[in-house]
């Protein structure tokens, strides 16, 4: 749809879904633009907070925000959104606290949001384990099938399901066995991969000797490749697939050309790895600057950016403050979840850490 440089020039692939790019408004189009200008704020913020010690651990989504965007505001109401770790604009748009994320990523909650609070958008916890969030989903998308709740060709109530995870884990076994079911079953779902071109420091031309999105072709799975740093393209080609999959037609698969402008995590040091050309090359197609350039083009105004430019500000200002008021991990915390029943190993491991701790009180030691 869009050209890196902001430009709508449409390739005779894209040209099918256009449709759907001309039913949305003005003011749909901006609420694009503002929500990866936002999330990315927030992105920076938090990649600052655990660098000052506040978090545990970051996973950055910086550069992946198109793909992100365009995909979660195309999916309706009802659907089921299975995240990995790195999806935090998509949990926002279906209404989970940002600030949930960071709890999590803190080490103050093990999943971080309730996914059955309608609140929270039917949006199902982060998945650290790599790819076995396909899996759930590929069991929940059955589900759906078992109990008529997909499939009768309403769209507004079809339910549907939509799984995001990246490169590295489409080699994991469990990435697999998930489509295998998917395709038997015929599930309502949309495998949503997100190729940032590396699975930490392994480029994705060693994991993969062919284009992934081809994979689905040996399940039985339509597939198709987008530029992920394309928010209109995101949006349109999901929007079809996940109404193609609603509707009985089986499970679908996006392959989401994007690229990770931060590090895997706060753990890692891409400069081991990569070059800095290789993402001055990438940064040039920063997905932000072409859509605003897209905007600009249609009409929008200064006052416009400005707005989006403040309340960025705010969410990554407001992160900063609910961020340093959660409080400290309480150490009872670690031994509540070992066994389901009381065990006096874990007890004895539990009061010898209170009295280390002890132990460091004024006129204790």
């Amino acid at each position: 749809m869009l050209d890196a440089d902001g430009t709508l020039s449409p390739t005779p692939a894209a040209e099918p879904y256009l449709a759907v790019i001309d039913a949305l408004s003005d003011a749909e189009l901006e609420g694009l633009y503002r929500d990866m200008a936002e999330i990315r704020a927030f992105d920076v913020q938090a990649t600052n907070l655990q660098r000052q010690g506040q978090l545990a651990l970051w996973p950055p989504s910086f550069g992946q925000e198109a793909a992100q965007v365009g995909s979660a505001r195309a999916a309706r109401a009802q659907d089921h959104v299975f995240p990995s770790y790195r999806e935090h604009v998509v949990a926002r748009i279906r209404g989970v606290d940002p600030v949930d994320i960071i709890r999590l990523m803190r080490g103050l909650t093990h999943g971080g949001w309730d996914p059955t609070d309608p609140r929270n958008g039917n949006t199902h916890i982060y998945t650290l384990v790599l790819g076995a969030q396909t899996l759930h989903a590929t069991g929940l998308a059955m589900g759906l099938v078992f109990d008529g709740r997909s499939g009768t060709g309403d769209l507004e109530r079809d339910e549907a399901v939509i799984v995001y995870y990246g490169d590295g884990a489409s080699s994991q076994g469990d990435v697999h066995e998930a489509m295998v079911f998917a395709a038997s079953y015929q599930t309502p779902e949309v495998f949503f991969l997100q190729n940032n071109q590396w699975a930490i420091s392994v480029p994705v031309s060693t994991q993969s000797r062919s284009p992934l999105y081809r994979r689905g072709d040996g399940y039985g799975i339509p597939a198709i490749p987008i530029d992920g740093n394309d928010v209109l393209a995101g949006y349109a080609v999901t929007r079809v697939a996940l109404d193609e999959a609603r509707t009985g037609q089986g499970p679908r698969a996006i392959e989401a050309i994007t690229y990770r402008m931060g590090a895997h995590t706060t753990s890692d040091d891409p400069t081991k790895y990569r070059t800095s050309d290789e993402e001055q090359s990438w940064a040039r197609r920063d997905p932000i600057a072409r859509m605003a350039t897209y905007l600009r083009s249609r009409g929008a105004s200064d006052a416009f950016f400005a707005d989006v430019e403040a309340s960025a500000r705010a969410l990554a200002d407001d992160t900063r403050v609910r961020t340093n008021a959660l409080g400290g991990v309480p150490t009872d915390l670690m031994f509540d979840h070992v066994y389901s029943e009381p065990h006096p190993l874990i007890d004895e491991q539990q009061r010898w850490l209170a009295d280390y701790e002890a132990s460091f009180e004024e006129g204790t030691s």
